[in-house]
């Protein structure tokens, strides 16, 4: 099935528009004290209920922030308005908390396990993650990670439709194939991934009681090994099949295996329906990659090399084909993942050929589709970390470990990152062409749960879109100087709710 893809590609002058495939991001990050303990503040007061609040979330803890991007053609687009968003969060926070730069979460004693487990605000999920705290304990659901949200182009899948419409019976049957082969590939190749970008190299004092053997030597990523976010081995999905995955994935939440969909940790999830058995009707819309640490090397938490990498790096996971004996081939793979993760970091991987033949057949690919500079360029640059394993962030963390710890890091890194946003000279560096009074409005808006894009009309002057419940409202930079950005908020959007009445642990 979907035979000769990268000639087609090819063929249509397609590249270049898959390469702007669509990519949003979500970034888990927890807020500590200044002791570097995971903070005991309720979620920031001046920030929009969490019920309806499009950016700024918080997970399976109230210190666990997640800073969600909407979807993006363009890496400099998404990572933009990360910072953005990143900015209002880091002038969001109270007191003397920071934001935690690593996976892998501070140092956690009896008290704080016991100040997580009473202190929840969400009472809606609360039955959830009671359950999870049972099944899997409260360190568990400690760990923070990168998730990249990836989406075809429409009109490319369209396109590509009209050369295997006798394939596939339905456009929605032929959308499914090409996300799930992408799904199927980065399992196969999910380690390659896990030994460039792992960064969860140690544990600190109170995640494991006792500590796993594997784990008292330094790791590449101990998120995305057995010891990490993942669930139990006999209550994984299959990948074999698009029917199959759906099948299993229903039947663990139909038996109570799984809570429900959200339990599945898998690497890739399939999204855009609600439930499972949706996907065959729907159609999947993008996929949910789950496979990345947090970076303490970019103040943004994720890393500018990796998501072009991955921009070219999907693009051969599409146009590669699926071995015959598939099932074979993605139960070694999930156990080279495993393997990869628990390598020493300055030691070459033991998978090294099989890196280069990969790469080498990405540049046999990014040489039939021509494609441009920066695109060889990250190849270059990351086939240059396959080689060379004290160039990938686990092992340059090592640099920083005292004492088995990387507490004092973790806290330089949170306090160097909060000052060097509280005292940039613009509110919000990334929008900086625009006035004093335009940046203090939008990040009004946005700490209040307004979406917010930036246009241009055919002139070249800035507009400011603000959106609400389905409302949107187009403002010019002088419409936003205001005495008070709240209350003109409140006149363009009358259903915004107040925010939250402030909690008191």
């Amino acid at each position: 099935m979907l035979d000769n893809l990268l000639a087609v590609i090819r063929a249509e002058n397609l590249s270049e528009q898959l390469y702007h495939s669509l990519v949003g991001l979500e970034i888990e990050e927890q807020r500590i004290d200044q002791h570097g303990r995971l903070s005991r503040r309720p979620h920031p007061s001046q920030l929009g209920s969490r019920t309806f609040h499009p950016y700024l979330q918080t997970d399976f803890t109230e210190s666990q922030l997640e800073v969600i991007t909407d979807p993006n053609p363009n890496i400099g687009g998404t990572l933009d308005q990360l910072d953005t968003l990143q900015t209002v969060a880091y002038r969001s926070l109270e007191g003397d908390d920071r934001i935690w730069p690593l996976s892998m979460p501070p140092v956690m004693d009896a008290t704080d396990l016991k100040f997580i487990a009473e202190h929840f605000d969400r009472p809606a999920i609360r039955p959830y993650r009671e359950y999870l705290i049972k099944k899997y304990g409260l360190q568990h659901g400690c760990l923070t990670g990168v998730h990249v949200n990836y989406s075809l182009p429409d009109p490319v899948v369209h396109r590509l439709y009209s050369h295997y419409d006798q394939e596939f019976p339905t456009l929605v049957a032929f959308k499914n194939a090409l996300y799930f082969r992408i799904a199927q590939n980065f399992i196969r190749y999910q380690w390659l991934l896990t030994y460039l970008f792992g960064a969860s190299p140690i544990a600190e004092k109170g995640f494991f009681e006792p500590l796993p053997k594997e784990l008292q030597q330094p790791v590449r990523s101990i998120r995305n090994s057995r010891f990490g976010f993942v669930n139990f081995d006999q209550e994984q999905v299959t990948y074999t099949s698009l029917a199959a995955h759906l099948s299993q994935l229903q039947h663990f939440i139909d038996d109570g295996t799984y809570f429900s969909a959200h339990e599945f940790y898998g690497p890739v999830r399939l999204k855009g329906q609600a439930n499972a058995h949706d996907f065959q009707t729907g159609g999947i819309r993008y996929l949910e990659l789950r496979d990345f640490d947090n970076t303490p090397f970019t103040p943004n938490g994720v890393s500018r090399h990796m998501l072009y990498f991955l921009k070219i790096f999907m693009l051969y996971l599409l146009t590669q084909p699926v071995p015959a004996d598939l099932a074979t081939e993605l139960a070694a793979a999930r156990a080279k993942n495993r393997a990869v993760a628990l390598e020493n970091p300055l030691a070459p991987t033991q998978y090294q050929a099989e890196g280069i033949r990969i790469f080498a057949e990405m540049r046999a690919m990014a040489n039939a589709l021509a494609t441009h500079t920066e695109q060889w360029e990250i190849i270059d640059d990351l086939e240059e970390v396959l080689m060379h394993p004290e160039l990938t962030p686990a092992a340059k963390l090592l640099d920083h470990v005292d004492q088995g710890s990387l507490m004092k890091f973790g806290q330089a890194v949170a306090r160097k990152w909060y000052h060097d946003r509280i005292s940039a000279p613009a509110l919000l560096p990334q929008l900086a062409q625009l006035s004093d009074q335009a940046q203090r409005f939008i990040l009004t808006a946005l700490q209040a749960g307004v979406q917010f894009y930036q246009v241009r009309d055919e002139n070249g002057a800035d507009l400011l879109m603000f959106t609400f419940d389905g409302v949107t409202q187009v403002l010019e930079d002088r419409e936003t100087h205001v005495a008070d950005p709240n209350v003109r908020l409140h006149q363009l959007f009358p259903d915004l709710p107040p925010l939250p009445t402030p909690l008191h642990y």
